[in-house]
Order: structure tokens, then sequence, then C-alpha cells
């Protein structure tokens, strides 16, 4: 049972536009939020971590009519693509939530009725620009040869009588806001943006229903509309834990402590949705963290080229780890990034191959020639265990003051710092030849000691980053419970692996690709 006393987060990514199957920015922003969820649970934090799939609006009409389907059953193909991706790549959501969900729908409509009767939305005539693909309305500063500023295709023209959100009210209490919290939009380049783009220009108003689209959550008023998809997407980050019906859980967890978005929809979770929350009387998200877009070796990935990634071949090619290690190890959140293969391989054949997979096999190995796979006194450290053991305690002190940044990067880094040492531990102890002279039977034994004790911390170091892989270094040091029982501050602590445990060695987790 979950103790009231312990700290809570409420980390959410966006829910993903079921029009297509999941792409490596979907992974890249999944696995970012899985880490942060994983990384709080052990460190002994109550977790609920929100994912799931936007479903209305008139690309999805439109996409199913092409098809021979109706919307509904369209998303109810394509939701299972997003839930089956996620599992391979190790995804442990709190609540995965469609927005076609029954629960959703009413917390979508009690939102309009509140804010309404809060007299924050009017009846009045839409005419402007509307980007299909990307289900916005645009202003007019914006559009450039009738084409989207952010995707480039085509607009259309629209004439509706809708109703409107009086986000314009709003201008001098969010100007205010994030004068006095400079933390709510990050990393600060994309606040820069956002501040001089959208909000000092001044905040227009926003039609937030539509009368020419089916597809969608009814409108509660009088005429025949739907909720624009913006408006009813966001509110799942409450109906996501239990608004309006639960409050218990939804007063637990909110407000948000981190909403993990892709930089494209930065405007709307930075201006729209706080404009909401202000309207509904409902405290605002901690941080809203907007993360850069993903390359293919430097060019723009697209259907057309031929080049959009799917994290799914790359996971059962080479392990959902590797992936998830070379994401967060190679593009820092909060920056574009670029994906080539030549780059994966070489993080793989040196960081996991020769590095982290040669610690832990030849370890293992020289524990089995030695002293029959069991894990021995450790009689007399010296200083080399000494720096090994400041090494490994200091992780956890460090790791969290980098967590709370998102510097993904930097952490992997303190845990290959440790790697790499145990590495030259190796070379420079040289068991091998201690193991030649009877009379340094002890010194071996702390050798060996040392290096299992070495492979505990990096397995719990690991978990969040490289949860399959931490699994198996556990169960490999002889551990029968899950490594996911324990938590960050076994870290902190020496000398814990018992002595006398056998150990079941299994074949080098990470060989090395041939890229002859």
């Amino acid at each position: 049972m979950m103790q009231e006393t312990k700290k809570k987060f409420y980390v959410t990514t966006p829910i993903y536009y079921i029009n297509d199957v999941p792409h490596i920015g979907h992974a890249y922003t999944t696995i970012g939020a899985d880490v942060l969820a994983r990384f709080k649970r052990m460190d002994g934090w109550d977790v609920f971590f929100l994912t799931g799939t936007d479903e209305h609006g008139q690309k999805i009409e439109k996409a199913a009519k092409e098809r021979g389907l109706t919307p509904q059953q369209l998303t109810d193909q394509i939701v299972v693509r997003f839930q089956e991706a996620w599992k391979k790549l190790g995804i442990t959501y709190s609540r995965f939530i469609r927005t076609t969900e029954i629960s959703h729908k009413r917390a979508a409509q009690m939102f309009f009725e509140k804010v309404f009767k809060n007299q924050f939305i009017y009846k009045g005539h839409y005419e402007g620009w509307y980007c299909l693909p990307d289900e916005k309305f645009l202003l007019p500063s914006e559009v450039i040869n009738e084409k989207c500023p952010d995707c480039g295709r085509p607009v259309e023209r629209l004439k509706e009588e809708n109703y409107f959100f009086s986000m314009s009210k709003f201008q001098n209490a969010l100007t205010q806001y994030l004068e006095e919290h400079p933390e709510f939009v990050q990393p600060l380049s994309r606040k820069n943006e956002l501040v001089n783009n959208f909000i000092k220009p001044g905040l227009t108003d926003v039609c937030i229903t539509r009368s020419s689209v089916q597809w969608g959550i009814a409108a509660p008023v009088p005429e025949k509309s739907i909720l624009y998809v913006w408006f009813d997407a966001l509110i799942n980050y409450l109906s996501g834990i239990g608004w309006p019906d639960d409050l218990e859980t939804f007063h637990r967890y909110w407000p948000a402590d981190v909403h993990l978005i892709g930089k494209d929809i930065l405007r709307f979770h930075a201006t729209l949705w706080p404009a909401m929350l202000l309207a509904a009387e409902i405290p605002l998200p901690k941080k809203v963290f907007g993360t850069g877009f993903i390359t293919m070796n430097g060019q723009k990935m697209s259907k057309s080229l031929g080049n959009v990634i799917d994290p799914l071949a790359i996971a059962d090619q080479y392990s959902p780890d590797a992936l998830r290690y070379f994401l967060l190890r190679e593009i820092p959140f909060g920056v574009d990034g670029d994906f080539s293969m030549e780059s994966f391989q070489l993080r793989f054949n040196g960081d996991l191959a020769n590095d982290l997979g040669n610690l832990i096999h030849r370890s293992l190995s020289m524990l089995e020639r030695y002293f029959d796979g069991v894990i021995p006194e450790n009689p007399n450290p010296s200083p080399a265990e000494t720096e090994l053991k400041t090494l490994a305690t200091q992780y956890a002190t460090q790791a969290r003051l980098q967590i709370e940044e998102m510097a993904f990067p930097a952490i992997l880094t303190l845990i290959w710092t440790l790697v790499k040492r145990a590495n030259k531990y190796i070379e420079d102890s040289a068991p091998w030849k201690v193991a030649a002279d009877s009379a340094q039977r002890a010194r071996l034994q702390t050798i060996l000691y040392t290096l299992m004790e070495v492979l505990r911390v990096v397995a719990l170091a690991l978990a969040p980053f490289m949860p399959f892989t931490a699994e198996s270094i556990w169960s490999q040091l002889g551990f029968s419970d899950s490594i996911f029982n324990h938590g960050l501050e076994e870290t902190e602590e020496w000398a814990k692996i018992p002595s006398g445990q056998k150990i079941s060695k299994k074949n080098p987790l990470f060989p090395r690709i041939d890229r002859s």
C-alpha cells in the first residue's frame, strides 16, 4: 500500500495523434518520460506517468473515410500499435488514456461548462486559415503563400459559426506568471521564442468548437457542434488522473510536475493550456519541457523521402535498451538531434559492447574460473577499491541533481565513468596474475568481490535507462527478485552483495555489430 508520506511526481507525454504509427520522435519523448518515472519510483516517490492517444478531429474523420472505416474503427486499429510499441520499449505508464473514453468525454464537457459558467466562452463567427495536418487555426500573419509555417503544407480557408475561448483576457496574467515562474517553460530558448513570437504580440481568442466536423466530443451547447480537438486533447492531463469524478486521485497528483512535449506543440501547452486552467480556476502545471526534433543523417524525416525511422525495427534488431541508451546519451533533451545508423553502431560497439558488455562478461567469467561462480568474502580492500567505492556511492547524489534538469546524457556519463574505471581496475589489478600465486588468495577475493559490487551498483544505476539490461545483470549476479524491488539508495551503500551467493552467467549482452 502506498505511503501517504511519499513525495508525489506526475509526468506526462503528449497524447499522440493517432493518424499514423509510432515513430522515433514519439519513442524519444516517451522513453524520456519513462526514465523520469522509473528514476523517481526507485528514489521512493509516488509516481503517476500518463501517456495515450489523441483520437478526435477532422484529420481522423477524413482518413477513416478514405479507408472505408468509421473513425472509431480506425482509432481502435492504430491504438494497438502504440500500446504494443510501448510494451516492447519497456514503457511503464500508470495509465494509457484515449480521448474516445467515456470518462474523458465527460471531463472535457464539464471543463467546457465550467469555463462557460466563468464567462470565458462566447459565441461568434470564425473566418480564417486552418491547417488540417496539424489541426490548428492560424493567424493571417503566420500563413505564407497559403501554407502552414510549421509543416509547410497547404492550409484551407474556414468560415463557421462557433464558440470561442477568451484567451486574450489572460494576456497579463500569463505574462506575470511567466515572469514569476521562470522555470515554467523549458528549455530557456523555447521560452524566449514563445514570449517574443506569441505572447508579446498579444494573445488572441481561440475557436474551441467546430460545426463542420462530426468526429469529436459533442460540445455542451444547443447547436450541433464538437469540441475543437486541441481544447479536448489538453484536458487529458486532468481526466487521466480522475478529474472530475475521482478528486482524491486528482488532488493527490495535480499539479503535474512536468509535461514533456515536442517543441512543435509548445505554443498550445504554454499559452492555451495555462489560460484554460486559469479560466477553470485550476492550478497550473509546474513545468512544460519542449524536446527538439530528430533528423535522419541531417535531413528532416518524411515518408516522401523514405527516411522515417521505425523504432521497433531497431529494437527488434539490436534490443530495446540499445535504442533507449542511444537516444538518451546522444541527443540531449531540449535540443534538436540527429540519428544515423553509423553513430548508433559506434555507440553500440563502443559504449555497450566494449565498455559495459565486456565488464559484465569478463568479471563474471573470472568469478566462475577462480571461485566456481560463488561470490567470495571481501577481506582486505586497498586504495584502488576505495576509489571505486567513492565513484559508486556518490552516483545517486549527483544523479538526483541532473534528473531535475532532464540531463540524461550527464547521468549516463556518470555511470560510464564507473564502468570505464572498473575496466581499468581489471587491467591494473590483473586478477589472472594474482590467481597464479596461491599466497595472494585473499587479494584475489577482494578483486572479484569488488567487481561484483560494482556490477550491483551499475545495474541499479542503469535500471531507469536500460531496464532489460539491468534485470539481466541483476539475475546474473544471482539475485532471485526483480531489480525494481530495490531503490536508488542502495547505490549509496557499499559491500552489499552477499558473500556465498552463486552467480548465473549468460551470453554477452551486446555482441559487437559487424560494420564491414
